[in-house]
């Protein structure tokens, strides 16, 4: 399918900014430049209570958000990731997806700021993740969920550190629910087929991915590291069923189809969306694409499935 008609004007409009390129620029120049990014991500619907708080990280107190759709005291969780190639964006950015994606699943949202690289480099965004799970854990009765109906999500970088913290919890023997991944990069290697056919033209680029990953492992030490890269764990038996989903223009489209096989191999339940003439992104963009809304629903129906 030929990139949809809304994808294509918004990568015109994008382009015609003129924004330097991630690796042209400072980081606090790059960052700044993400600010605009709640305008693309629409309008936040109407939700039973939007809260922040702190908790205490492993090297730094965390901010968190909590979407909660309902009163009830046993709820489903999704304990959230986002995305930025580990180094950018912001939880307002995520407000208008994750709180339709609560309200579509009944599940209560716990959105966390982990810390950044380059300053953070690997493992602490993956840690801040990781703890921020077991304090979900731990304060399931206080939240309001049930403990047995939590599970990890996240998109692009967030895609990679809710499986690296999926294949954690089973390596520490916490059993989670579900994870959901949206377009994960999930491996370091820029050699497979997507990586060349959508490495420009489709807002993020291959050597955008580069630099993001620079960033984040800062050398090779981490490469075969499947907290670092999720593609390079040894086995995948026993994680949590895992809901995938991809774009057909997107650099990452080949590491979302791959791990999707791989955990399949390993006799991991996959179910797996490809969505046609859409790029990076999308998910989080709903005043950009309508198929944002599509894809939330989706994961909704999805998560719903798993916990009711």
């Amino acid at each position: 399918m030929a990139l949809a008609p809304e994808i294509a004007a918004f990568l015109k409009r994008s382009e015609a900014l003129n924004l330097p390129q991630v690796w042209e620029a400072p980081v606090n120049v790059i960052r700044q430049n993400t600010q605009g990014r709640t305008i693309t991500s629409g309008p936040v619907e109407t939700i039973h209570e939007i809260s922040n708080r702190f908790i205490p990280g492993p090297t730094s107190d965390l901010p968190i958000r909590i979407y909660r759709p309902t009163t009830q005291t046993d709820a489903p969780a999704i304990v959230y990731f986002h995305g930025g190639g580990w180094v950018l964006n912001f939880l307002d950015i995520y407000d208008a997806s994750l709180a339709r994606l609560a309200n579509q699943s009944g599940a209560v949202i716990i959105s966390v700021n982990y810390q950044k690289a380059p300053e953070h480099p690997f493992p602490i965004p993956f840690d801040d993740c990781y703890e921020t799970l077991l304090w979900v854990i731990a304060n399931s009765t206080a939240l309001g969920i049930d403990s047995r109906k939590i599970g990890v999500a996240g998109d692009s970088a967030g895609g990679n550190l809710a499986s690296a913290v999926a294949i954690k919890a089973r390596d520490n023997s916490i059993s989670l629910a579900f994870q959901i991944l949206i377009y994960p990069c999930n491996d370091r290697n820029f050699a497979t087929d997507s990586y060349r056919d959508h490495s420009t033209g489709y807002g993020l680029s291959t050597q955008a991915m580069q630099w993001f990953w620079d960033q984040y492992l800062q050398g090779d030490t981490h490469d075969a590291n499947p907290y670092a890269a999720p593609m390079q764990a040894k086995s995948f038996t026993g994680l949590a069923p895992a809901i995938i989903m991809t774009a057909e223009y997107d650099p990452l489209l080949s590491d979302g189809e791959k791990y999707a096989s791989l955990l399949e191999r390993d006799g991991v339940s996959v179910t797996y969306k490809g969505y046609e003439g859409m790029i990076h992104g999308f998910f989080s963009n709903m005043a950009v694409t309508p198929t944002a809304q599509v894809a939330i629903d989706f994961a909704a129906e999805e998560v719903k499935k798993i916990t009711q």
